[in-house]
């Protein structure tokens, strides 16, 4: 057996259905905890998300929007396409219903994951913030061996899913779809990661504000295109996804398990409630109280899984392809290309391009941070020229072994992090009265001003 065949093996057992089922049960758990938060406050989450007057003078180093946005720089990646695309293909139609429900309950797991790391998160003499789980493990839990655990998988995690499979992703498509050399990619990417890292987390909030809102609606546009040209196919679309949720018919010749599995399995790679990835961006955030962040980073799964890959998964299943001859990695391009011909490819490919190119954006500052947490901040240059001189040899690399390494080190961050989120649920509740009384204190004082 070979070493990829044994990373093959590991990869399945780590994401096999004790950790998926954990992940989901987790998010159960703390929504009953929380009173079903990410449903009452849901629309006052997104309206804190994007307004731009934000407490200033609160601790922080970026804004509510920008955490939010370096966060979905991270998550909003390929995911969104072929993780989707893969699901369905797999798993019938019925796989998109299950994503929603992993969402919705992964809300509440981000949710809690932005309490902890912000109530525990550090400032260190420069006057820059810290925080994530290794920091919650640690101070929160008093398992320093648990944080120490997460920061090494996590910055292992960073070189591998966050880097090299996304640089060689962008560079694989843009040759692909535009004749480009790889090498070239590889050398304006690499150019690219290197401006963004020069001024830390505030370069990167600052780059991310801007990047994410336009790449998310140009892909977000592109798809609402094809619904509403085609509107006709919409409601047969969505009765199929809610009718084989239950059923499996569609695809799987009725193995309902396999499509709740790759439902699951698809929405959580996608969003990454329960893998302790975005706190590390949500501990960085201007905040009074460690739940309005925490209401902020939940918008991210909404945003991420109930959005984006929503229009990826309504389109492909209008489209039908996935029952014929069309393959799992190219059946969004197909399905796009079904609707809008040759245009509807190079928009697939011009999203999988800025998806994969924020990915790594988003995971440089995680990486940074765990890496930080193992050796202190004074390896932390040494860190961003290793991660830039990723870029380029993934771009020009074969990366069979590193993806499979790379969602092992995924799998096993989520362990000692939902430690960490069931140990301190208490925590997580004391924290969510806290934002609760403020928010009604508030609205009796704008009625007062208005009065």
């Amino acid at each position: 057996m070979t070493f990829e065949d044994w990373i093959g093996k590991i990869s399945g057992w780590v994401w096999g259905p004790p950790l998926l089922i954990l992940l989901v049960g987790t998010g159960v758990y703390l929504t009953f905890r929380i009173g079903f938060l990410q449903m009452r406050l849901l629309p006052y989450s997104l309206k804190l998300a994007f307004t731009k007057n934000q407490d200033k003078r609160s601790e922080g180093d970026i804004s509510h929007f920008q955490a939010l946005m370096t966060a979905l720089a991270a998550t909003v990646g390929t995911g969104n396409i072929a993780g989707v695309a893969t699901a369905i293909f797999t798993g019938g139609p019925g796989a998109v219903f299950w994503m929603w429900v992993t969402a919705f309950f992964g809300m509440a797991t981000k949710y809690a994951e932005a309490v902890l790391a912000v109530k525990y998160r550090v400032e260190d003499k420069d006057g820059e913030m810290s925080g994530g789980p290794m920091y919650y493990l640690e101070r929160g839990l008093g398992q320093k061996w648990l944080g120490v655990l997460f920061a090494l998988f996590g910055a292992i995690a960073a070189f591998g899913i966050g880097n090299l499979v996304q640089s060689n992703s962008v560079a694989s498509v843009v040759q692909s779809t535009f004749s480009v050399p790889a090498w070239v990619t590889g050398l304006v990417l690499t150019i690219f990661t290197a401006f963004a890292l020069i001024g830390g987390i505030k370069s990167i909030g600052k780059i991310t504000a801007l990047f994410v809102p336009v790449m998310a609606g140009f892909y977000l546009l592109a798809g609402l295109a094809v619904m509403i040209m085609n509107f006709d196919l919409v409601p047969a679309a969505i009765a199929l996804i809610f009718t084989d949720a239950f059923t499996g018919e569609a695809v799987a010749g009725g193995a309902l398990g396999t499509v709740i599995r790759m439902g699951v399995a698809r929405g959580v790679f996608s969003n990454e409630a329960g893998l302790g990835s975005a706190p590390i961006a949500a501990a960085a955030a201007k905040t009074d109280l460690p739940g309005r962040q925490a209401l902020v980073s939940m918008t991210q799964v909404f945003i991420d899984t109930i959005v984006i890959c929503s229009i990826t998964g309504i389109t492909i299943v209008m489209g039908g392809l996935y029952t014929g001859d069309t393959t799992a990695a190219d059946l969004t391009s197909a399905t796009f290309g079904k609707f809008l011909g040759q245009t509807g490819s190079v928009i697939v490919a011009v999203g999988l391009l800025f998806f994969a190119s924020s990915t790594i954006i988003g995971w440089s500052y995680y990486g940074e941070k765990c890496f930080s947490y193992l050796f202190s901040k004074k390896v932390v240059f040494y860190y961003r020229i290793a991660f830039v001189a990723a870029v380029f040899v993934g771009a020009i690399s074969q990366l069979e072994i590193v993806w499979g390494v790379a969602d092992v080190m995924n799998g096993l961050m989520a362990f000692p992090n939902l430690i960490g989120l069931l140990g301190l649920s208490g925590v997580v509740v004391v924290e969510t009265r806290n934002i609760l009384n403020a928010i009604k204190e508030e609205k009796n004082e704008a009625k007062t001003f208005s009065a």
